[in-house]
């Protein structure tokens, strides 16, 4: 039997190829809200990041967001998912 391929994203902090199931999916929804979708299953438009502040930082400095989402990113949509992240890593 043929192993199950395992679809891979990259990272746009770190720019690190991953399996696509050890990444968080940042979402540019049809309205134009942009949330972090720990489910993997919003509708959207999608961008992958570690679950690292670290590669959050790294892709807000350089802008990557804006230029995946091709939109500007408010400031309190970075602190948004940055309170989540840190959430997140606190839990597990």
């Amino acid at each position: 039997m043929k192993p199950k391929k395992i679809p891979m994203r990259m990272c746009l902090g770190c720019g690190e190829m991953m399996p696509k199931k050890e990444l968080i999916r940042a979402v540019k929804s049809p309205e134009g809200d942009i949330s972090l979708d720990f489910t993997g299953k919003k509708s959207g438009r999608g961008a992958y990041i570690c679950k690292s502040t670290e590669c959050l930082e790294k892709a807000r400095k350089g802008r990557r967001f804006e230029k995946s989402f091709s939109c500007r990113v408010d400031d309190s949509v970075y602190e948004v998912m940055m309170n989540e992240l840190r959430s997140d890593e606190e839990n597990g």
